[in-house]
């Protein structure tokens, strides 16, 4: 017989024990209902309830070290270890590891029929380890920012569904980045990085371009090749409505003869469902799926798509609405929210006017102005010319493209801001564009090189700073296929001491 006491500290350990264990995670869901994940992939968190291995591995920009970060004890990436280990350097998203225990993890895409990647032997770039900053279950982690030519594979999948095989996928994307170009996906492609025909892919693609739904854009569709589906044969599907939501849930499922779209907000109500019927005539049904895993490209490494991806599932069977239903409740209550892009220590008062002096041993009394529309560094000082302080002199703004960043208008040239166009930094008027906008947003952070300096990335391109090299102004990886890329003494070349404007 146990006293109160004693009974009142066994309750109280059993409430601690539960508290520490986590709520079904989406692939325990597929699993209870009949239809097991075969690959989990997330730079946020953990799919199942017990994974702890994992979620992704970092490379290192300064010595080309990789550390794996691993999920904290209620699931979410530890964003913290990997902040450490690639603080006073940049690192980028190396491995993206399969929570399944299958090994189908993804990794550096290969070129492909479609596209040579720009990286060494014509692989895609890989992401920034940085550029999609997220809150989950109230921690901090990391998603994959997917800019034009980076791209994820892996050709070589363990239980991977191939012929007319069912299967189903889910992904969790940033509802306001993408473009219309082919094609940000997740899920079945062709395993040799070819376009081999209709009905060889199976996966969800994300952005407004292919066959309309209702509305702009963006739509969940499908990649089936040769084709993104919104719905059946028709070009346009009023059923499919643009998901503009900062987070959205994509569904694709498909088996023998049916196929459907399902998605919603992914942080509050239920799912809708976009399309559920006959498959597209001219060569999709039946399907000849070949179990590729691809994220971010085309089938054929088609690579000039864009979109941000958190976490994502392919599943054995057609799952049921009902568990997919369970499984957008799970993404719901993991609380995804917005991080902030810049680090308030380092933000900028927006209507000001500043200059931008460089911090590299060589070249420290030269700062980043302008001639007509090339940016370039000049020497600069109190006693220059008026015109020539004028044309160092920056106003800050909102970020055209994203209102967690800037967009810097020339003092001397108003109405045109610093925009990278060909990875070169220009002057250019602002033509309202999304193109431009996106183009023209950068974000500041701590100097890479530390001693209170800034560095200034692109959102767009989040693995590119602005670099000085031969007085040029570029936006610049830490290596990588330009001259301008070259590692040596990338830290310095990409941090700037930020003064009061010269004008």
């Amino acid at each position: 017989m146990h006293s109160q006491s004693s009974f009142g500290a066994f309750a109280l350990g059993l409430v601690l024990a539960c508290s520490s264990v986590r709520a079904d995670a989406p692939c325990d869901i597929y699993a209870a209902g009949g239809t097991p994940c075969y690959a989990a992939h997330s730079t946020v968190r953990a799919l199942y309830d017990s994974y702890t291995d994992a979620l992704y591995q970092v490379i290192r920009g300064s010595d080309g070290v990789t550390n794996d970060i691993k999920p904290l004890s209620n699931g979410v990436a530890d964003s913290s270890t990997q902040e450490s280990f690639c603080s006073g350097s940049t690192c980028l998203i190396s491995i993206i590891y399969d929570q399944s225990g299958r090994g189908n993890h993804l990794t550096q895409a290969p070129p492909g029929g479609a596209a040579q990647g720009p990286d060494s032997g014509g692989k895609d770039y890989l992401a920034s380890a940085i550029g999609a900053p997220v809150f989950v279950s109230g921690s901090k982690a990391y998603g994959v920012f997917i800019s034009p030519y980076t791209g994820y594979r892996n050709n070589n999948i363990n239980g991977s569904i191939t012929g007319d095989a069912a299967e189903g996928m889910y992904a969790v994307f940033d509802g306001t980045h993408y473009n219309d170009r082919c094609c940000f996906d997740y899920g079945n492609a062709e395993t040799n990085s070819q376009d081999t025909g209709n009905g060889h892919m199976e996966a969800i693609y994300f952005g407004n371009g292919g066959y309309k739904g209702s509305g702009n854009g963006p739509w969940v569709q499908a990649d089936l090749e040769n084709g993104l589906f919104s719905g059946g044969d028709s070009n346009v599907n009023d059923d499919n409505k643009s998901l503009q939501t900062r987070f959205v849930t994509a569904i694709l499922k498909g088996t023998a003869g049916q196929w459907a779209l399902r998605g919603g907000d992914a942080t509050s109500g239920s799912l809708s469902t976009m399309y559920s019927g006959a498959r597209p005539s001219g060569g999709y049904d039946p399907m000849h799926k070949e179990g590729a895993i691809i994220l971010g490209i085309g089938g054929d490494n088609s690579d000039r798509a864009q979109g941000t991806f958190y976490e994502g599932v392919m599943t054995t069977g057609y799952p049921s609405d009902d568990t997919e239903n369970k499984v957008q409740a799970n993404i719901v209550a993991a609380k995804y929210g917005t991080a902030g892009l810049v680090s308030p220590n380092f933000k900028f008062a927006k209507g000001s006017t500043i200059s931008l002096r460089v911090t590299t041993a060589c070249c420290t009394t030269r700062y980043i102005a302008h001639t007509g529309s090339t940016v370039n560094t000049q020497i600069v000082s109190s006693s220059s010319s008026a015109d020539l302080r004028e044309q160092a002199s920056w106003v800050v703004h909102t970020g055209l493209g994203n209102s967690d960043c800037y967009s810097f208008e020339s003092k001397d040239t108003p109405g045109s801001y610093i925009r990278h166009y060909n990875y070169q930094l220009s002057l250019d008027a602002n033509d309202n564009s999304k193109q431009f906008s996106e183009d023209a947003t950068f974000c500041p952070q701590t100097g890479i090189n530390g001693n209170d300096h800034f560095s200034i990335r692109s959102w767009s391109y989040p693995t590119r700073y602005w670099r000085h090299y031969n007085a040029i102004l570029y936006i610049a990886s830490n290596g990588g296929p330009h001259d301008f890329d070259a590692t040596y003494s990338f830290n310095d070349d990409v941090s700037y001491a930020i003064t009061t404007g010269l004008a």
